[in-house]
């Protein structure tokens, strides 16, 4: 019998962990042993925490779903991309 872990996931929350906006609830799942420890490994290199790294992957997933001519590295660029803080436009001189 595999043992499972229950994590808590926030579904409304960015790209980095952080809470929107009127929502802290989270909803336990059950996940296995070994998928979890995969997932920790990554998220430690990825400096997220482990529900945050599930979030992240589910939303490449579902921008991969919606849009199959693109790859995986060009959507994760873009989540990556739209995480940052906006920056003001920049002007060559």
């Amino acid at each position: 019998m595999k043992s499972s872990q229950r994590l808590p996931l926030v579904p409304n929350s960015d790209i980095l962990g952080d809470p929107i906006e009127g929502n802290a609830m989270g909803t336990n799942v059950k996940l296995s042993d070994e998928f979890v420890a995969e997932v920790r490994r990554i998220a430690k290199m990825e400096h997220r925490s482990v529900p945050k790294q599930i979030e992240f992957y589910f939303r490449i997933a579902k921008i991969g779903e919606e849009n199959p001519e693109l790859s995986f590295d060009l959507v994760k660029q873009i989540l990556v991309a739209d995480a940052e803080p906006n920056a003001k436009e920049y002007t060559f001189e």
